[in-house]
């Protein structure tokens, strides 16, 4: 294995050397600077290599690194899940695309039957240092099976980390922790905001903490936890509502582990709540937020929790997709719903 030089902290980033990144050349970004750090790491997918990827978020990995870590497979979601898994446990640091969250679902047993499972199977003999790239949620007018939010079913999986950046410096920063991390990490990229705006990144290598959430916004009415494409619309419903009510806004940023104790600590402060998430409301995230709050914090609690989500149907094509998404008016009304309850 490489060595591995010294790289900076989150903390000590914003002193280092920045450039305007999108969240998708971020991923690049992240990309391309931990396969320079460690020559384990290797890139693998439909498209990813000469192509540079459906977003291109691979783009100019092939020409610097070349085929043997920059590899090009069939279109078998299965089989790329499969073959990152027995890299990694041979020591490899394999970081797979699948090309969009809805074509997962083939490679849904070698990751929850395999990967989640390889440290307990083996004893702790085994780890896997899998880190399964998928673009995910709608708001992009694709077709079907291209917009798919089901972040669910993989928290629910004990043995795997799911993280979802919503900024660019959080893009690479987390994608740094997942590639480092010794244990599978679904890194879900919200593609609605690929390019949806740029600020600066540390040039450097540097890691944001998986487990950790991020206080968007303070306030002291309410709270309200999000994550990924959803932290914008949020920010923007906080920032409409300013003068009426006051609005937190907790970008969580990990999903599994669920960081709990900035979720706790900030429902303490407002004693309401409410979770926004674009994925299906049945069997959502939300519903394991407001339990955690319901389990210890309920002397806080003054309000019911209220959910602004994606509806019980299948992702819509065009015609619909708008009113699918939770945007910033929807967001506005389940605000109020909590506070004036």
């Amino acid at each position: 294995m490489a060595t591995e030089p010294e790289t900076d902290t989150d903390a000590q980033a914003d002193a280092a050397t920045t450039e305007q990144r999108t969240l998708v050349e971020a991923v690049r970004d992240g990309l391309y600077t931990e396969m320079h750090r460690d020559e384990d790491v290797i890139v693998l997918g439909e498209d990813v290599g000469e192509n540079g990827g459906v977003f291109r978020a691979t783009e100019g990995l092939y020409e610097e690194f070349g085929e043997d870590r920059v590899i090009d497979t069939p279109l078998a979601e299965s089989a790329i899940v499969g073959t990152s898994i027995g890299m990694a446990a041979y020591g490899m640091r394999p970081v797979p695309e699948i090309q969009f969250m809805g074509f997962i679902y083939p490679a849904f047993d070698q990751i929850v039957s395999h990967a989640a499972r390889l440290r307990t199977r083996s004893r702790g003999r085994f780890t896997c240092p899998l880190v399964i790239r998928a673009p995910y949620g709608g708001g992009i007018r694709a077709p079907e099976h291209h917009s798919e939010s089901t972040e669910a079913m993989f928290v629910h999986q004990p043995g795997l980390k799911v993280v979802v950046p919503s900024t660019p410096y959080d893009a690479k920063g987390l994608l740094a922790s997942a590639i480092r991390s010794p244990d599978p990490v679904v890194f879900l990229e919200p593609k609605l905001i690929y390019r949806a705006f740029r600020e600066d990144v540390p040039t450097d290598a540097y890691e944001v903490p998986i487990g950790e959430a991020a206080v968007r916004r303070e306030g002291e009415d309410v709270s309200v936890f999000t994550w990924g494409a959803m932290t914008r619309p949020t920010l923007e419903a906080a920032e409409n509502l300013a003068g009426e009510i006051d609005v937190e806004v907790v970008d969580l940023r990990t999903l599994s582990p669920l960081p709990e104790e900035a979720i706790l600590e900030s429902f303490e402060k407002t004693g309401r709540a409410a979770v926004v998430h674009e994925a299906p409301k049945t069997g959502g995230l939300a519903g394991e937020i407001i339990a955690t709050i319901q389990e210890e914090a309920l002397l806080y609690q003054e309000a019911p929790v209220t959910r602004i989500t994606g509806f019980d149907t299948p992702f819509p094509l065009y015609a619909l997709e708008d009113y699918y998404l939770p945007e910033a008016a929807r967001i506005e009304d389940g605000i109020r719903e909590a506070v004036t309850f």
